[in-house]
């Protein structure tokens, strides 16, 4: 029984438990923001030898709010002849998208209180796996408007490769998903979760998509060693060199959020989502948690290790490698399902 609906009209609980289920997703997605990277200048300083963040605060715990504080009293500077609206909405668009991003991912199971039932996710979309794939190709939007708004050639050189990447990148990381689509059937990710409750994960039979989706996502958040949209040897950082105080926080937020999400999704098609693997543990968020910070210490890790490839190696790994890669599974796949699961094959061809 929802003892809420004795007062109040059910439509109105929804709304207020989706206005408050946006300022905690929000919340959280900042703070996790906040403190991942600063595990990475941990995590990074131990791989090459060298003392982290250790002053701010005890242990340097303190330093994200430190960096916040200085970002928003930093001076904002806007170049004489940049395009003044679009230079300041190119990074509200990147932010937006990257929180916008993560509003179709259930984190945990849905939670009973007081009768009503709340599922962990902003919005439970039938479609999410494309809406992800579609919020994902948007936010080149910001990078490339950043570029060119700037007015400053080395920001449009930046900007050109960010979109080039994109495109390339996206190509072979929706084809990566596309073994996922073939064995579950759906593009909700409930759904997918709920296949791998009642079956394997499905990190078993597409190792090598989980594989490809990593190194694409890797690409598409512009980390090393694909960052060549802002490689700052070459092109004095790139397609946000203009940028200052708030504005550029908002960018590196975005790429801190976008790891969040890319990893966030890799655990949901690949490792079960919030399932537990152990059978006396119940399924929660602390599992989903776990399982996304796991993935987010690999992204730490390979930025430490490997170096920056050439524009011409990052153009022709993906279109002579991952593309030809990316085939050869959904053909895996298809053998998978002829062989393991012939009752799907006879009800598609009906």
């Amino acid at each position: 029984m929802n003892i809420f609906g004795i007062f109040v009209d059910q439509a109105i609980v929804n709304f207020i438990i989706l206005v408050i289920k946006c300022v905690v997703w929000i919340f959280v997605l900042l703070t996790t923001f906040a403190y991942i990277q600063l595990v990475e200048r941990w995590v990074i300083a131990k791989i090459q030898v060298r003392i982290g963040p250790n002053r701010t605060g005890p242990r340097g715990l303190l330093q994200p709010l430190a960096d916040a504080i200085k970002a928003l009293f930093k001076e904002e500077l806007i170049p004489t002849n940049a395009d003044k609206l679009v230079f300041v909405v190119a990074p509200i668009i990147s932010v937006s998208c990257a929180l916008l991003a993560f509003a179709v991912i259930p984190v945990a199971p849905p939670l009973t209180i007081f009768g009503v039932t709340i599922p962990m996710q902003i919005a439970d979309v039938n479609v999410a796996l494309l809406y992800l794939l579609a919020v994902g190709s948007v936010s080149v939007y910001g990078t490339v408007l950043a570029g060119w708004s700037s007015n400053n050639k080395y920001s449009l050189l930046g900007s050109l490769r960010a979109a080039a990447q994109l495109i390339s990148y996206e190509v072979t990381l929706g084809l990566a998903l596309v073994g996922v689509l073939m064995l579950t059937s759906t593009l909700s990710l409930n759904g997918i979760v709920a296949f791998q409750k009642s079956n394997l994960w499905l990190i078993f039979p597409q190792i090598l998509g989980f594989v490809l989706y990593i190194i694409a996502a890797i690409a598409e958040t512009n980390r090393l060693p694909f960052d060549l949209p802002e490689a700052e040897t070459e092109l004095i950082a790139g397609y946000y060199t203009e940028y200052s105080s708030i504005k550029f926080a908002f960018f590196f937020m975005a790429e801190y959020i976008n790891i969040i999400t890319v990893c966030s999704i890799a655990v949901t098609l690949f490792f079960g989502g919030f399932l537990s693997p152990l059978p006396f543990i119940p399924d929660g968020i602390w599992w989903f948690a776990l399982k996304v910070f796991i993935l987010i210490f690999g992204f730490m890790w390979i930025r430490g290790t490997f170096p920056r490839l050439r524009y011409d190696q990052l153009m022709n790994f993906t279109w002579k490698v991952m593309l030809p890669l990316a085939l050869v599974n959904i053909l895996i796949t298809a053998g998978i399902i002829i062989f393991w699961q012939p009752g799907v094959v006879q009800a598609m061809t009906r």
